[in-house]
């Protein structure tokens, strides 16, 4: 009997109970986990595929041989059963199904349409405010780019509405000509709408008609005699020529369109998309889809196109690099899903093919940078085996830090790293509850290990894996604390190494502590940059969850942050700065100027945030 029989057996049984229609069939094992999820025009005739067929492809002979159960909802039409798996597999994301990994919302650039002194920001989730969204932007980097430049052209504010409305004098932008400080009432009203109106064109891709009004201003100011005036409408006419150069306007005359590439080489895939706007390109992104080494290109570039669209707003064109399965199907579902047409073209000559070629070339440059981390990432494992004569494995390594001051804010801090590099999704921080411990990095990382493995071991495959190998920063001390509380919970295999810095703090004199043994490394030895890397990510972690802790804080109390700011002096340092965080940045001689706040006082806040 072969071991996929066990799953035929499981589908025989249920082929005359199913409906003769449209729906999603689901495979799962014993423990009642979802295996794969599966589309069907007719759900009988796919699944008898499963039954009749004596040679299936490896993936799907171990598939059939874990199947001990199997569930179907059907669905009106076949549409609308692309649509349900392909929400499925985001949700329960089963092994056998090809997965799209780190997939996240992008930034979108917001400017309202409501207030009257609008503000220009970046948003990310629902688009519930009256307003105008241009997006989507591949990275938030290529959105704050963008927010910088429309700056520099057209000064909108980019304050919230607390810090705009409590402002006393002009923050930093209006020195430096990025904002045109309405909060001063140094611009009209009229004239601000303008700017605003002139910034959504803009952004539309109607770049020319702007520039010609700029132009018409500036002669119109030089007549009046008014060069300060000219001079500002001069500055703009330059910015804006630079952002035209940078922003790339594209030869295939893209409204509004995003290109797809995908390239496979040794068993991985990697997709690129970029994203073509007003005629702009708004960035690219890399995608590496986690798939069986033996699935073809074609099949890889359709499950993701239903995935990475599930969830967000689709353009009317989409252009590919190379011809997918059910094409004319996922067409007719976006195109149901967006309530407008929707068109996929594959790009064979033109300047589109040159656009997508462009994609391809960048999706294969991706895809090398990646084998080539990866392989490095492996040896670098080894490395740390070899040096430590670990018996097991490596290919996931959890990195711990502790943050505080003077037991204040506790917090402990996860980062995780395997073959691929850093996996922001395994980050963890932990706000220290146990009071004790504030002020005890013994006890911090002690409260820190116990929570992670003990909710792991409670709750098995609902919480995180098990790492191979758990990196602590700190010393001896450390070290036999955490041994210790793991051997307490059953983990002894699980090896931890811990690592210090030498006497002086400086780095490259780091020592470890592994098995009642100390370890050094030669100053130039990769493996011993590679573990100051995973320990400084750690360490960044760590900081940055602590520092927004305590700024939350901040914000909802001074009094419980600071000795000596009661109600008065609270409010006076906001009124006078707009935010808790404005404060923060402000220098000594600007909180000494404040109503109320004498020289001791000003001193005490600043070396709060200063220490």
């Amino acid at each position: 009997m072969k071991s996929s029989d066990q799953g035929k057996e499981v589908i025989k049984k249920e082929l005359p109970l199913i409906p003769k229609s449209p729906g999603v069939y689901r495979m799962l094992n014993h423990k009642g986990n979802i295996l794969y999820v599966g589309k069907a025009k007719n759900l009988p005739n796919r699944l008898k595929n499963y039954v009749s067929e004596k040679n299936h492809i490896i993936r799907t002979e171990r598939m059939l041989s874990q199947t001990h159960k199997i569930e179907i909802t059907t669905t009106t039409n076949e549409s609308e059963a692309l649509l349900l798996e392909a929400n499925l597999i985001k949700k329960f994301k089963p092994k056998f199904n090809i997965l799209l990994k780190d997939d996240k919302s992008f930034p979108f650039i917001f400017i309202g349409n409501k207030d009257q002194w609008t503000q220009i920001t970046k948003h990310r989730g629902k688009k519930d405010k009256e307003g105008f969204y241009f997006g989507p932007f591949a990275s938030v980097g290529s959105a704050n780019w963008t927010i910088k430049m429309l700056q520099k052209v057209f000064q909108l504010r980019v304050c919230d509405e607390t810090t705009f409305k409590n402002r006393q004098r002009p923050c930093i932008l209006y020195q430096i000509k990025r904002c045109s400080a309405p909060c001063m009432g140094y611009i009209e009203k009229k004239e601000y709408r303008n700017s605003v109106d002139d910034a959504i064109k803009f952004i539309s891709g109607k770049s020319r008609e702007i520039q010609k009004n700029l132009s018409k201003q500036m002669e119109e100011a030089s007549e009046k005699l008014d060069f300060e005036k000219a001079s500002i409408f001069r500055d703009r006419i330059k910015f804006l020529n630079i952002i035209q150069s940078s922003q790339k306007i594209n030869e295939a005359n893209l409204a509004e369109a995003d290109v797809i590439a995908a390239y496979k080489e040794s068993g991985i895939t990697c997709i690129q998309v970029f994203f073509y706007r007003s005629k702009q390109n708004w960035g690219n992104q890399s995608y590496f889809p986690k798939h069986d080494p033996d699935q073809g290109i074609s099949e890889v570039m359709s499950s993701f196109l239903m995935q990475f669209y599930e969830n967000k707003s689709v353009p009317k064109l989409i252009i590919l690099n190379l011809d997918v399965k059910d094409k004319k199907l996922i067409e007719q579902t976006l195109s149901t899903k967006e309530n407008k047409g929707i068109l996929i073209k594959i790009a064979k000559k033109g300047a589109k093919a040159k656009v997508v070629s462009l994609a391809e070339k960048n999706a294969k440059e991706s895809l090398n940078r990646k084998l080539y981390e990866t392989n490095n990432n492996k040896n670098l494992f080894e490395g740390i085996s070899k040096k430590f004569n670990l018996k097991n494995n490596i290919s996931l390594i959890e990195v711990y830090d502790n943050s505080h001051i003077q037991g204040t804010n506790s917090v402990g801090a996860m980062v995780t790293f395997d073959e691929e590099g850093f996996i922001k999704k395994r980050y963890r921080k932990f706000n220290i509850k146990i009071e004790k411990n504030m002020q005890d990095d013994y006890g911090m990382i002690k409260e820190v290990l116990n929570r992670r493995f003990k909710r792991a071991i409670q709750e098995k495959e609902n919480y995180l894996t098990f790492p191979d190998l758990i990196l602590i920063d700190g010393g001896k001390g450390q070290y036999s604390v955490a041994r210790e509380l793991l051997n307490d919970l059953g983990q002894h295999d699980i090896p931890i190494i811990a690592i210090a810095k030498g006497r002086l703090r400086n780095s490259g004199n780091e020592t470890f502590f592994y098995n009642s043994r100390e370890y050094k490394f030669e100053k130039n030895d990769p493996t011993l940059f590679f573990l100051q890397r995973l320990r400084d990510e750690a360490h960044r972690f760590a900081v940055s969850s602590h520092r927004l802790k305590r700024s939350k804080g901040i914000s909802k109390s001074l009094l419980d942050q600071i000795d000596g700011i009661g109600t008065v002096r609270k409010r006076s340092l906001l009124n006078h700065f707009g935010s808790a965080r404005a404060v923060e940045s402000a220098s000594l001689e600007e909180i000494k100027s404040v109503e109320g706040v004498e020289e001791k006082v000003a001193k005490k806040i600043y070396n709060f945030f200063h220490e």
